[in-house]
């Protein structure tokens, strides 16, 4: 430890143990530990006082024991990890100073020690909201940016079908096929949720999955013509449903299967002839492989906000002692918008 180094208290969001099924509060343990506020001498680390945590449907992956070289599991016993943004305390590393801001991936405490610290993004922009460094401006943007238009190479006038249309995602997705000239419908699940779409986001058409007994009548309703692009976030049925409903050469970028997370035994897709007979491209995608080109997401997104062609709806929860909480609420819908935590605003 660095000699004079101020030590103080972190409070810290800890895993307890592996979790089958879906998640619960109990299932995670508020606690405090202390930590220097200096790196050690020599070292490229850099400490970070977290102000935004994000919460986000992949964490559910990591909650459980997997391989899965992207999607790590969490240790149990210390602290989760997840995107979140951060103002640099103290730093070893030459790229890095005190004050400077940063988003990436950070530990659900206080402060985190970043021992490799070169997987995070400097803030250069500080005109729009910090908080939207876990949304709009961070991995959640990137997703939508990358998968509608690099994955769905999207054309003016197609329609397009987005499912968890009013996430962190889905929201930005709609909005960006609205500007290219497409028909947009989106499904969640509330009314409230709905007519945010509609009368927020802009979409063209939205249905609650949870009212409509039969989701392949509820597509045809809202697209007699079929759809050309899907945002798939979803899978199950909802995904089943859709194949019956794409339109020749159709596109389905497929970003998540979060009916599928909780399952001990995940459902099958019946319907997957279709993409022979209807030769649609369906393509699975990671955000982390597109960080590369954040400068050109920046530079599509950025005056975007500006110039207020997109607006972005979060849902925050003060206090890291309603982090679980909030990461457990996106399971059954809770949140209203993209779920952040804020842990400090300064």
């Amino acid at each position: 430890m660095a000699a004079n180094s101020e030590v103080v208290s972190n409070k810290q969001v800890i895993l307890k143990n592996y979790v089958e099924g879906f998640p619960k509060e109990t299932d995670m343990l508020v606690k405090a530990s202390s930590i220097s506020l200096k790196v050690e001498e020599g070292s490229n680390a850099i400490l970070v006082k977290n102000l935004y945590l994000s919460c986000d449907p992949y964490m559910r992956a990591r909650m459980s024991f997997n391989q899965d070289p992207d999607f790590s599991s969490f240790t149990p016993g210390s602290p989760i990890e997840g995107f979140g943004v951060a103002k640099v305390v103290d730093s070893g590393h030459p790229e890095f100073k005190e004050g400077d801001l940063v988003w990436g991936t950070t530990g659900w405490e206080e402060y985190s020690l970043i021992k490799n610290p070169q997987g995070l993004f400097k803030i250069h922009h500080t005109d729009v909201p910090l908080s939207y460094y876990t949304g709009i401006l961070g991995m959640p943007g990137m997703t939508a940016w990358a998968g509608f238009y690099e994955i769905c190479a999207p054309k003016k006038g197609e329609y397009v079908y987005v499912s968890a249309a009013s996430g962190a995602v889905g929201q930005l997705v709609g909005q960006f096929a609205k500007l290219m000239g497409c028909y947009v419908v989106g499904s969640a699940g509330s009314r409230e949720k709905v007519e945010l779409l509609k009368n927020k986001f802009g979409f063209d058409d939205a249905f609650n999955y949870k009212e409509e007994n039969d989701l392949d009548a509820a597509l045809k309703r809202c697209f007699p013509e079929g759809i050309d692009i899907y945002f798939e976030h979803v899978g199950g049925k909802m995904l089943d449903a859709v194949l019956l409903n794409m339109r020749l050469h159709g596109r389905i970028a497929a970003c998540g299967m979060i009916s599928q997370y909780n399952l001990s035994q995940p459902e099958g897709v019946h319907n997957l002839m279709n993409v022979v007979y209807k030769r649609i491209r369906m393509e699975g995608f990671v955000v982390f492989d597109y960080f590369p080109q954040y400068s050109r997401f920046l530079d599509v997104v950025l005056p975007y906000i500006r110039e207020g062609k997109v607006v972005y709806v979060e849902d925050v929860a003060d206090g890291l002692e309603n982090a679980p909480a909030a990461l457990v609420g996106l399971f059954s819908g809770r949140n209203v918008g993209k779920q952040l935590v804020v842990v400090s605003r300064e």
